[in-house]
């Protein structure tokens, strides 16, 4: 009884409302329309030019396959025509009055039909000639359409539309004419003006707040930005539009480096000429073609330059997304360039991505494939890496948290260092190991603003006294890279300031102090030596947490360190920035027991242990480690205690001197 009662219904639509959604709905940005019709003129010639690779002789053959737009500011109409395959009465009423259906999703049917009725693909059909034949047969798949609502964005900006058609092949060969508001009708007729030859041609009376779209220079920008590199020419009042081919489709071979300069220029408006350049095309795990670019300028990608980067994503030569972050890391934000890919799905305004693995895994081989091309470069071209790392390295060292590729990016960093001649030198991690001496098994690194300042850090002196090479990092990520990274190939990364007493005790001394050795102290002096160091926490009071003898200076009298041996100072200062936190951290204050300034206090101390001087130094030397850490906060009181201390430096000088 159910199934008696059972009716089979489909569904309807509103007709105009459907018409209202597609046109101010379905799009963003109303631009959007031009793109729409020059791809689908495109896919008309692409037809044409592909049945008569099949042997098909089309009407007035000798018409050059083009794209021509005109424009009447005055009368406010915009006209696009095409030279391809055109459409009879029928087709025009079929293809153009039904919502949703796409002439050229039937013709990619129809041809597949073909070809699997024969047993081959259009691909191998195209590779194989007739004997004789001068030119191979065309490939379908450039062909762009694939939804049927493209043609309808046009109603965006026109409040009425007329499409004049004539078709190449057939016989009958009469020009119809297709016209409609967008607002639920449409009348087909036998065309009484001006017909094309071939094709078709499309009339838009632009609406009065789209009289943009009537301007040259703007349908112009309109046509490089959108549809630039379509296969056929596209003009403007007459003037070639999108001169440069796309070259990513070219073979490597047959592509020369003034081609690829020239591209890259046009890509970019970059008036210099590109670093580097990697042309792909893969076929597996995804098909795809790319054309990328290391520029030979910086951009700054921390600051202003932020959110400029991403690669231009094309489909079928049509670009779909300007500047996709996702194709590439944030690392390789330096790359300029385009993907093309027939295989994305897209939504159907052709202006988004639907999310999907064929994107990820199109990054994936970018990454690999990128990362690849620079190991080659570091390799077999030193200098122009080198050159590549001070443009771009800063960004590049983001690519710490890419665990996948770690191991790679690590053997790719470059750093200065204490053993290389100049700040322009640079080493890598391996090179680092070679030199180390045997046993060694930790990456040393210091943090610093410039070279100067690394090499006069106190906690490089045992370092420079036992040989041992440090790596000298100046930017603020450095050591966020080293904390991340943790290791390479079993090598520990470890900041100076947080090395062990003894961490290089079984290394021999390569370079012996500045200053003479000083006499031990005695066994009383000693004793004395501890009392001054409980008199120097009491002078201080809570701004250290204690005061201790070091074993790290030698030429340095005092140095602040962490009290756990944590993260080091350039580290915690970093963090404190983040959290906006600008208190100063307590430390513990290390002195060195043999430096003259050390020596001249304890006697002071064992002659008068309240002597204003001995609190006068103990508070400049803590505020001169902290000015070595960055975190003085009171310059003013050290340069007023510094030229006291001076002035009466320079009193018991002369009368030392007798002058």
């Amino acid at each position: 009884m159910a199934e008696a009662g059972k009716n089979s219904r489909q569904f309807r639509a509103e007709v105009r409302k459907v018409l209202h959604i597609l046109t101010n709905s379905l799009y963003t940005n109303r631009e959007i329309f031009l793109r729409e019709l020059v791809s689908n003129a495109s896919d008309a010639l692409d037809k044409l030019r592909y049945r008569m690779s099949k042997g098909e002789n089309p009407s007035v053959a000798d018409l050059p396959l083009e794209i021509s737009i005109s424009l009447d500011k005055d009368a406010k109409v915009l006209t696009i025509a095409d030279t391809g395959v055109g459409m009879t009465a029928e087709e025009l009423a079929e293809n153009l009055g039904t919502i949703a259906r796409s002439g050229s999703e039937q013709f990619l049917a129809d041809v597949a039909a073909e070809n699997a009725a024969k047993g081959t693909d259009p691909a191998a059909e195209a590779a194989s000639d007739e004997e004789g034949a001068e030119a191979k047969p065309a490939d379908a798949a450039n062909i762009i359409g694939r939804f049927g609502v493209g043609f309808y964005s046009v109603f965006m900006v026109a409040s009425k539309v007329e499409v004049t058609s004539r078709p190449a092949f057939g016989d009958n060969a009469e020009a119809s004419v297709w016209i409609s508001d967008g607002l639920g009708t449409f009348t087909v007729e036998p065309a009484t003006g001006d017909a094309p030859q071939r094709g078709t041609v499309i009339k838009a009376w632009l609406k009065d707040d789209a009289t943009e779209f009537a301007e040259k220079f703007r349908v112009e920008s309109i046509i490089r930005k959108h549809s630039a590199f379509v296969p056929f020419p596209v003009l403007v009042d007459g003037e070639r539009v999108n001169t440069q081919p796309a070259l990513w489709r070219e073979p490597k071979f047959s592509v020369t480096k003034e081609q690829y300069d020239s591209f890259y220029k046009a890509l970019t408006y970059d008036a210099k000429e590109p670093l580097d350049t990697l042309h792909l095309s893969v076929d597996a795990p995804v098909q795809f073609n790319a054309l990328l670019f290391t520029p030979d300028s910086a951009q700054d990608f921390f600051g202003a330059d932020r959110e400029y980067w991403g690669l231009d994503l094309y489909a079928r030569r049509v670009l779909i997304q300007h500047r996709n972050k996702e194709l590439v890391p944030e690392y390789l934000a330096f790359m300029k360039g385009v993907v093309d890919t027939e295989d994305l799905p897209l939504n159907i305004s052709r202006e988004t991505l639907q999310e999907n693995v064929v994107l990820r895994k199109i990054s994936q081989v970018l990454v690999k494939q990128a990362l690849g091309h620079l190991e080659k470069l570091a390799r077999d071209d030193a200098e122009k890496y080198s050159r590549f790392w001070k443009l771009h390295g800063k960004v590049f060292k983001l690519g710490y948290h890419d665990y996948a590729n770690r191991e790679r990016i690590c053997a790719l960093l470059r750093f200065n260092s204490s053993t290389l001649a100049d700040a322009d030198a640079l080493t890598s991690l391996d090179e680092y190991m070679a030199r180390a001496p045997e046993g060694q098994k930790t990456i040393w690194y210091v943090a610093a603003p410039n070279r100067e300042a690394a090499r006069l850090n106190p906690h490089m002196e045992r370092f420079r006294r036992k040989g041992i090479e440090v790596l000298w990092l100046y930017e603020p990520v450095d050591e966020f890279v080293m904390d991340s990274l943790a290791k390479y190939k079993e090598w520990e990364f470890k900041s100076v300031e947080t090395a062990a007493d003894d961490a290089l005790n079984d290394f021999a001394d390569k370079e012996q102090p500045k200053n003479e050795a000083a006499a031990p102290l005695s066994e009383d002096d000693s004793a004395s030596f501890d009392a001054l160091m409980e008199k120097m926490k009491a002078i201080l009071g809570e701004k250290v947490t204690d005061v201790r003898v070091s074993h790290r200076l030698a030429d340095s009298p005092a140095v602040l360190v962490s009290p756990d041996g944590g993260m080091s100072s350039s580290m915690e200062k970093l963090l404190k920035v983040m959290q906006k936190d600008d208190s100063i951290p307590v430390k513990v204050l290390e002195v060195n027991r043999d430096h003259p300034l050390l020596r001249s206090m304890l006697r002071i101390f064992k002659a008068d242990a309240e002597d204003r001087i001995l609190a006068d130094m103990t508070t400049h030397l803590f505020d001169a480690s902290l000015l070595l850490d960055g975190y003085l906060k009171d310059p003013q009181a050290l340069a007023a205690r510094t030229g006291k201390l001076l002035e009466e430096a320079a009193s018991w000088y002369t009368e030392v001197r007798k002058i």
